[in-house]
């Protein structure tokens, strides 16, 4: 069985995104990518709602990668080798190969996915990720909090939200990012 993930980059008050949806203060140096390369390559399914896809999606182009450094290079080809399911109404052809769009949400359906995976799936973005934490199907979070507080924006956690964690492992980059992994407690 696959572990469900789900990922994000957040600043140190907890949003994803500023108010204007700014997130330039959350661009990873070269350390915390290379660290981030490494813990995508289990990922085989990323989960993402359309606004999330729409983000990634650039990771698909070539004309921008040519002039990066190998480590964004490296995580562009690890993008492009698993598979993506967009959960969007709006998305009809995502256009980018190994992607699906799924109209509608369907927990049941996802559950399977993961009991029958051999590989991790990996959620990002906080609305989708909101709906599979409440359905108990996410295991863990992997949190890079930035040393940001940006006062406003998205929340990476939805209000109202009850978790019990275990922390299981922590990182500490000299850029002054933090990463944080922890279990998802359902045994309570």
């Amino acid at each position: 069985m696959g572990t469900l993930s789900y990922g994000m980059i957040s600043s140190l008050d907890g949003f994803v995104a500023g108010a204007d949806g700014d997130f330039d203060w959350a661009e990873p140096d070269e350390e915390t990518h290379r660290f981030v390369n490494e813990r995508e390559r289990t990922v085989g399914t990323y989960l993402y709602g359309r606004r999330m896809f729409e983000t990634m999606r650039a990771w698909a182009e070539d004309d921008w990668l040519a002039d990066q450094p190998d480590y964004v290079r490296e995580y562009a080809d690890i993008w492009r080798a698993a598979d993506k399911v967009v959960f969007s109404t709006t998305l009809a052809v995502p256009g980018i190969e190994r992607t699906r769009v799924e109209p509608h949400l369907d927990l049941l359906a996802i559950r399977t996915v993961k009991e029958s995976s051999d590989t991790d799936l990996s959620v990002s973005g906080p609305t989708l990720a909101a709906d599979l934490l409440r359905a108990g199907l996410v295991d863990e979070l992997a949190i890079y909090v930035a040393p940001a507080v940006v006062g406003a924006g998205t929340r990476l956690l939805p209000t109202g939200l009850r978790l019990d964690l275990s922390l299981v492992e922590e990182h500490r980059f000299a850029s002054g990012i933090v990463f944080l992994r922890y279990a998802v407690r359902k045994d309570l």
